[in-house]
């Protein structure tokens, strides 16, 4: 275990951003990880779990209390059948896209869709990480977690983790620190169906269609390469949290009303906002659409030290100088000015530390 004192967090943050943390703790095995936790808390002092750092946006003083690194490692398959699937016990440590690679080497089908995300598998289930079709929350049979509250570890099945879009029992609360995932994936050479018309596009190949686990995995890294998605140091347009507003669902009523609105703004020839049926039978609409419809098309901002992407309006980037006061104005700027055009409020995918949106 290693423990380091005041460490910028901009070197532990996809957006590059955030001062120094008071105390750092690399956690390196789940005895390191719980007895840190532990600690922390029962001296009453503020804790912040550190996964890969990609949903971050840490404030320019930092963070005063202790830090904890998740550095833990290891992929234990348990079971193996076409039958039952595969079930596969992961460290909250491990690289999620590495853990997305060795799946389609093994033939282990469910998470292909969700290649070249950046940040850690513990992770995943708080977010409820999701991309072109699939959701981690769809393999997803158990959760391993150390519960704050009660000073044990405690094992949650896929329905106590009240996985919605974007969210989770572990997002709503800070009470939890993921230790490990067990996912449950279908043994098969073959991607789950795509659901995504751009990623069927890209492939030649129809929605509801399936296709062999690498083809699916190169797809999807191509589209998210495009749109500037994938880690990169030598480009300041992947230096972001991923997207930073989530897609805005809403009652189909209220989707009425803001096409009626777009209308209003933009004249009667003006496209319809995008549409997609909700599991729960709302609308979802496109964040990134309202976006630029709103004014703010790609790079608005350039040349920085904040812009967003130039690849892709939904992506704040920082251009390699910002502070994380210039990142949230640039966001906030953005927000409002949807609000203002066309009265939906967008929310915020990164949680800020030490600030607020």
């Amino acid at each position: 275990m290693q423990e380091l004192h005041d460490v910028p967090l901009s070197e532990h943050t996809t957006m590059r951003v955030g001062g120094p943390a008071q105390r750092l703790v690399v956690a390196e095995t789940i005895d390191e990880l719980v007895d840190t936790v532990r600690e922390v808390d029962d001296a009453q002092e503020p804790l912040l779990v550190l996964g890969g750092g990609s949903n971050l946006v840490v404030a320019d003083s930092g963070f005063a209390g202790t830090v904890v690194k998740v550095a833990t490692s290891g992929i234990e398959p348990e079971s193996v059948d076409y039958c039952g699937g595969a079930m596969v016990r992961i460290a909250a440590g491990e690289v999620w896209d590495d853990v997305v690679e060795r799946a389609v080497a093994e033939g282990w089908s469910g998470v292909e869709a969700l290649s070249g995300i950046p940040g850690s598998t513990g992770a995943t289930p708080v977010q409820n990480v999701g991309a072109y079709g699939q959701e981690v929350s769809q393999t997803i049979a158990r959760v391993r977690v150390w519960d704050r509250g009660t000073q044990e570890v405690r094992t949650l099945s896929a329905d106590q983790c009240r996985f919605t879009y974007r969210h989770s029992l572990f997002k709503a609360s800070a009470n939890h620190v993921v230790l490990d995932v067990t996912f449950q994936f279908v043994v098969a050479d073959l991607s789950q169906p795509i659901a995504y018309a751009d990623l069927a596009a890209g492939l030649g190949v129809d929605i509801g269609a399936r296709v062999p686990l690498g083809d699916a995995r190169e797809a999807v890294l191509e589209q998210r390469r495009r749109r500037g998605m994938v880690l990169d140091d030598a480009d300041p347009d992947t230096w972001s949290c991923g997207s930073f507003f989530t897609n805005p669902i809403m009652p189909a009523a209220r989707f009425d009303d803001l096409a009626a609105r777009v209308r209003a703004e933009l004249g009667d020839d003006a496209p319809t906002p995008p549409r997609f049926a909700d599991a729960s039978g709302d609308v979802k609409t496109s964040a990134a659409w309202l976006i630029d419809k709103a004014g703010f098309g790609k790079g608005f901002g350039m040349p920085g030290p904040a812009a967003l992407s130039t690849k892709h309006t939904l992506a704040v980037t920082n251009r390699g100088s910002a502070t994380a006061a210039e990142v949230a104005a640039l966001a906030r700027e953005v927000r409002d000015g949807v609000h203002d055009r066309f009265g939906v409020t967008l929310v915020n995918e990164p949680v800020f530390v030490g600030h607020e949106l």
